[in-house]
């Protein structure tokens, strides 16, 4: 009988030149400064699914994990921004943001992502394809150049020299993930071993999310054009959005489904795509990097780590 893994929370993002971990009761996140010194900032935290257990059901779970997954994600992105700053103007004070600057700049991104990967694909099916009817081949189309945009989008940005070195980390915290779920040490000669594609990446996830969005835009749709007949661009736009976060969770369940069936047929299928995804998120680390994923696992684990060393785990959910 295989031996069965105990669940952990246990995920992770890569930063400018280095990584945040997330384990349970706390996130870390080390970056690599510029004179070859590993920084590090730990920080405690417990979910609100963890604070209030009624909240935590399908599809609202998900919801509200990938929320607290973005505060956290989009904080230590900062803070390593912060750092890197630092390195690049050492002999000046270096301005930091203020909250109205952050926020901007995040509503900036925010409405520039949505325009991209949300009403261009919607505009252009709308426009050159006389589909507005069929609500099935309509999200099929406007799915497929929503994914393009995707795909073409990760590998335009993946040429630059510095989203090269974020991919490398990304690698690095995947294989350091890997080692611990493993049961090794968290050294950088045990993590090599393994292989930098992880079933429950964040990548993953958004790959899922845009096919999940075809299968309920449709839905919405069939039922709009059941009752009054036709669909107009606007109409679209105004009863998709609303459900970005609903199909967020249902990305997020089908996530949780696949870790928890990876080894059947259906699970295979779920997290293909996304390992898929990942041969271009993803570069092999360095051992310096793999060694400031280290930094950052231990670190998130905290006085618990010791406990861990030698057990075998498996994620429990998407980071």
């Amino acid at each position: 009988m295989a031996e069965k893994k105990k669940k952990i929370l246990v995920g992770g993002q890569a930063v400018i030149e280095g990584i945040m971990m997330r384990a349970p009761g706390a996130y870390a996140t080390s970056v690599r400064r510029a004179d070859g010194t590993i920084e590090t900032e730990r920080h405690e935290f417990r979910s609100i699914l963890e604070k209030h257990k009624s909240l935590n059901i399908p599809v609202l779970r998900g919801i509200i994990a990938l929320f607290e997954t973005l505060k956290i994600g989009i904080g230590t992105l900062q803070w390593s921004a912060d750092k890197s700053m630092e390195d690049l103007e050492p002999d000046k004070t270096v301005s930091k943001p203020g909250t109205l600057a952050k926020t901007a700049s995040l509503l900036f991104a925010l409405l520039v992502g949505l325009g991209l990967f949300f009403v261009l694909p919607l505009t252009v099916t709308t426009k050159f394809f006389e589909i507005e009817r069929d609500a099935v081949l309509f999200n099929l189309v406007s799915g497929a150049i929503r994914i393009t945009l995707f795909l073409g989008y990760i590998g335009a940005i993946s040429l630059m020299e510095d989203i090269k070195i974020l991919f490398r980390y990304h690698g690095a915290e995947h294989k350091m993930i890997f080692a611990f779920e493993g049961g090794c040490e968290l050294l950088p000669s045990e993590a090599k071993k393994f292989i930098r594609f992880h079933p429950r990446c964040g990548t993953s996830f958004l790959l899922i999310v845009m096919l999940v969005s075809i299968l309920v835009f449709a839905l919405i749709d069939s039922i709009i054009i059941s009752y009054i007949g036709s669909i107009s661009l606007g109409v679209r736009l105004l009863s998709h959005l609303p459900m970005i976060p609903f199909v967020a969770g249902l990305g997020y369940e089908a996530i949780k489904l696949s870790g928890r069936y990876g080894s059947t047929a259906i699970g295979r299928v779920l997290v293909a795509p996304g390992l898929w995804l990942q041969r271009l998120t993803t570069k092999e680390p360095d051992d310096a990097q793999l060694e400031v994923a280290a930094v950052a696992l231990k670190s998130a684990l905290g006085e618990d780590y010791e406990k861990f060393v030698g057990d075998k785990f498996e994620a429990d959910t998407v980071q």
